[in-house]
């Protein structure tokens, strides 16, 4: 048996684990001996309490310090979440809305690279491009955005296009998940999130949003995605109808994945945001939790670093979910990435989420020094683009802008009311240009 101090963990880490139910010690001694963590070992974590807990919290921890030290990283990027038009009506979703609705909206074009241009202002260098699946979408919407955003700012990242939208596009194109992947690099695209996984457990899946792609293609696009060099992150969302169980499975799979493809750049859990979804609010699906407790937070994002360390090296906290407070203490549960300063935020927001649309880099910075730790700058792929001193107190645009955010730069709230870009089913543009033309 492997010992904690085999790593040369730190004495009072290795006393504590020493005091612990064999059971527990034996699962956190193997991880800190660099060992990968078995399913069934991960459940044993989920159900520590008191000590033992601590003791877990603590690996996750130094296994952390060990992978990737001391710095916590964040990026300076913008969200454009196009339509809110959808043709799926997800369970958890409070952001889509259909076509006949009066708050559907569609950015055309012009305002998209205008967002992502205003963006670059503001020092972006990331623009993540998301949205609703419009119905009767031109199978080339997609791929002709990337195109446009990267001719107009050819040094700006397109984080851009979920695998259920990459699936999407393959069918309103009648062409397969690889080729319109292959379209969205040679357009510009330069790395997929990894969302539309909510849990990868079909029976689950199938309950919280029926009709969503499957489990089998959401690795198809993203093990396609991986093999065409396009990087892409890794998700959870958990604190609705999951079990523990079904959580290890899905992380034990995307370690899987990554052992085969080394393609995902980091792993973010996303707690459920209940107070607008429709499967909450409206009673549509029985027996959905209000989303996780403090507790469940800790838990995910500790056994992830520990399932995953020796595979994917950053775990990020989403400070839109979890808030400024509890995403810094989770700095001290394995954490090393607070994810981007997501100006325009909507999809949380949306939801019921209440942690504001924008992070400014000075609040991450903020953030992470009252944690013991040193904040950096990353770009999309985690390459760093600045590390910060105790001293370096420089101001980035977007420091200055302070509480007008909405009107700088808007929001959810008033986009869906504005009729300039009310969404108009294609079929409904046919008939009026015929109307026109026989005019």
């Amino acid at each position: 048996m492997s010992t904690a101090t085999d790593r040369d963990a730190p004495a009072t880490l290795v006393a504590l684990i020493n005091s612990l139910n064999p059971d527990v010690a034996s699962v956190l001694e193997h991880a800190l001996a660099g060992g990968d963590i078995s399913v069934e070992q991960a459940d044993t974590l989920f159900a520590t309490a008191g000590p033992e807990f601590t003791a877990m919290t603590m690996v996750a921890d130094e296994l952390r310090r060990r992978s990737v030290g001391d710095l916590v990283t964040y990026v300076v990027n913008r969200n454009i979440n196009f339509t809110n038009v959808c043709i799926k009506r997800c369970g958890f979703c409070a952001f889509s809305r259909d076509f006949r609705e009066e708050e559907g909206y569609f950015l055309p074009v012009n305002e998209i690279i205008r967002r992502a241009k205003e963006a670059q202002d503001y020092g972006a260098t990331e623009v993540c491009v998301q949205a609703g699946l419009p119905p009767q979408m031109e199978g080339d919407l997609y791929i002709r955005l990337c195109e446009a955003i990267t001719e107009e700012l050819p040094d700006m990242h397109v984080h851009g296009f979920s695998p259920e939208e990459v699936l999407y596009g393959s069918i309103r194109s009648k062409c397969t998940i690889r080729e319109y992947l292959q379209g969205l690099k040679d357009a510009g695209v330069g790395s997929l999130p990894g969302t539309s996984a909510e849990v990868l457990d079909q029976e689950l899946r199938d309950i919280i949003s029926p009709g969503r792609i499957t489990v089998d293609q959401w690795i198809e696009v993203i093990t396609n995605a991986h093999d065409l060099g396009i990087p892409t992150t890794s998700t959870v969302m958990f604190g609705h109808r999951e079990t523990n169980a079904q959580i290890v499975r899905h992380i034990a799979l995307l370690r899987d994945i990554q052992q085969q493809t080394g393609g995902f750049t980091e792993f973010v859990p996303l707690s459920f945001v209940a107070s607008e979804a429709p499967m909450y609010l409206k009673g549509t699906v029985q027996d959905v939790r209000s989303g996780p407790t403090g507790m469940d937070v800790i838990k995910v994002h500790a056994i992830a670093r520990i399932m995953l360390n020796n595979w994917i090296p950053n775990i990020q906290a989403s400070w839109v979910k979890e808030g400024s407070r509890m995403s810094q203490l989770l700095l001290t549960a394995g954490v090393n990435d607070l994810g981007g300063t997501l100006i325009n935020e909507s999809i949380s927001t949306s939801a019921g989420a209440m942690h504001g649309q924008l992070m400014r880099p000075s609040e991450f910075r903020a953030m992470i020094r009252e944690a013991g730790r040193t904040p950096a700058e990353r770009f999309t792929t985690y390459g760093i683009r600045r590390v910060y001193s105790d001293s370096d107190e420089a101001l980035d645009p977007l420091d200055l802008v302070g509480d007008n955010v909405e009107e700088i730069f808007g929001s959810y709230n008033q986009l869906v009311q504005m009729d300039s870009y009310r969404f108009e089913h294609p079929r409904a543009q046919r008939e009026r240009n015929t109307v026109q033309q026989t005019v």
